[in-house]
């Protein structure tokens, strides 16, 4: 605790915060040592390997996929994934005109929001942006809102993850085509 903050404070409130502060400290450690865990799984685990070569994808990612799909072949195609995480737009059809709207939110919140914050970073954060799928989102980006382009983004990350689940070969960025 800052020592000049305790001196506005009386004794009763400063025994308080430093249990607080102590508890945290052990939450803290407790989520370092769980990180690590994952860490070395996903080192260990060749499908993990192969998933976090993908742009955006770290072990978090990797290890929360796979635990929850396998390999990817209850999927039929890349999108099919997409859809069950609940990354593609919804789509109202009427009078033979189809226009989409907002992603659905249907499928595994908790994977769509790590796909989410996986592809913000590979915006955002990523320093080369000489890659064919970084020039995409860096258009889209231009045309559309920032988080419309993130969602765009983690759709597409999620197709490329279940192609090399189920593929089983590495992430060959160069290779994409219909960007």
């Amino acid at each position: 605790m800052a020592a000049e903050g305790a001196a506005d404070l009386s004794p009763r409130m400063l025994m308080p915060l430093s249990d607080m502060a102590s508890e945290l400290g052990v939450i803290n450690d407790r989520v370092a040592a769980i990180d690590a865990e994952i860490e070395a799984l996903a080192r260990a685990d060749a499908d993990l390997q192969r998933l976090m070569g993908i742009a955006g994808v770290g072990p978090t990612i990797a290890t929360a996929l796979v635990a929850a799909i396998g390999t990817g072949s209850a999927f039929g195609k890349g999108r099919d994934l997409a859809a069950w995480l609940g990354l593609v737009p919804r789509q109202i059809t009427t009078g033979g005109k189809a226009k989409l709207t907002g992603i659905s939110k249907h499928g595994n919140g908790y994977l769509r929001k790590l796909f989410f914050h996986g592809a913000r970073a590979e915006l955002h954060l990523v320093r080369d942006r000489t890659s064919r799928i970084t020039a995409w989102a860096d258009g889209l980006r231009a045309r559309a809102h920032v988080n419309v382009a993130a969602v765009a983004m983690a759709n597409k990350m999620a197709r490329i993850a279940w192609a090399v689940l189920t593929k089983g070969e590495r992430y060959r960025p160069n290779a994409l085509s219909g960007l």
